[in-house]
């Protein structure tokens, strides 16, 4: 099993920057990847960003693209969200997740941490 646990939540205005953190326990030595999801009020869970351990390669949704960087610390088993120029549309629940091999769904789920954008 594996577990994720993601802080950095907040309350934020427009323009402001957040850091999302998704610490890695368990068997993470099996994990591919890791990804940032986010569900806003009454909208589907989105995909917004993800990282291979391995080689780092990063894929961003387009709305995130130049605002948003995913990174790992390999020693840490941890994963962060640096989130720059947030806008109120960005407000959501932020939820981290790991797959186990590339193509593959992804398999564990972290609590969720509350992102809160005002105007």
């Amino acid at each position: 099993q594996v577990q994720l646990v993601e802080s950095g939540g907040g309350l934020v205005q427009a323009g402001g920057s957040l850091r999302l953190s998704c610490a890695a326990s368990g068997r993470t030595f099996r994990t591919y990847g890791m990804a940032w999801f986010r569900q806003a009020p009454g909208k589907e869970r989105e995909f917004v960003t993800s990282i291979t351990w391995s080689t780092g390669n990063t894929y961003y949704t387009d709305s995130v693209k130049g605002r948003f960087t995913i990174s790992r610390d390999n020693a840490k088993n941890t994963v962060y969200l640096q989130m720059n120029n947030l806008q109120p549309e960005d407000t959501a629940v932020y939820y981290c997740a790991a797959r186990l091999s590339t193509g593959s769904s992804y398999t564990y789920w972290g609590q969720g941490t509350q992102v809160t954008v005002s105007s």
